[in-house]
């Protein structure tokens, strides 16, 4: 569900945090238009309103857990996690952490990929939220979700910043919620 539908309609935040977001086309293959989170980084007042949106959204759902997928759900997660008064858990890529971990491949577009969590950072009940900058197919949130299932935690939701307008990610999400402030942006044509 996007903000905009939750609530968040007509809220000119999430138009400067789109706004904020550089596209880069072409990037890093052809035909590939990146979204650039690190201008959004870049823009104190539309960095502060991501985080304060998701803030808002979490603050009274009895979260303790916010899992961050590397690495661009790191740059939200550890603030959102201090605000809520949950920990942050970040979700790597392999040979990253160094005690023992627990392991999640997944399929992308192009090959796969795998995620890995330190085993006992999440214990069974712990209410989960899994954050990243961008849902597209979902297999990375799959992943993360997976990894937190095994060690019987309960996933609230998964909030990315940018998600497809047919979030055809969703569908592998096992049925759990997915909020998304903004679609991707189109390129800019200037100059």
């Amino acid at each position: 569900m996007f903000a905009a539908e939750n609530g968040l309609k007509g809220d000119p935040r999430l138009q400067a945090i789109s706004e904020a977001i550089r596209v880069v086309p072409h990037f890093p293959k052809q035909g590939i238009m990146f979204q650039d989170i690190t201008t959004l980084l870049l823009d104190h007042k539309a960095f502060k309103d991501t985080v304060d949106i998701f803030v808002d959204r979490y603050r009274d759902m009895d979260i303790s857990v916010v899992a961050g997928v590397e690495a661009r759900g790191f740059m939200f997660g550890p603030s959102i996690a201090l605000a809520i008064g949950a920990k942050f858990v970040p979700l790597r890529k392999p040979r990253k952490l160094p005690g023992k971990v627990i392991s999640e491949e997944y399929e992308l577009e192009y090959g796969t990929d795998c995620l890995e969590m330190h085993v006992g950072a999440v214990q069974p009940g712990e209410r989960a939220l899994v954050i990243d900058d961008l849902v597209a197919t979902g297999g990375t949130l799959s992943a993360a979700i997976k990894l937190l299932e095994r060690v019987e935690a309960e996933v609230v939701e998964c909030a990315c910043v940018i998600g497809l307008p047919e979030v055809k990610g969703q569908c592998r999400l096992n049925g759990k919620p997915l909020y998304i402030l903004v679609e991707p942006r189109q390129i800019d044509h200037c100059c």
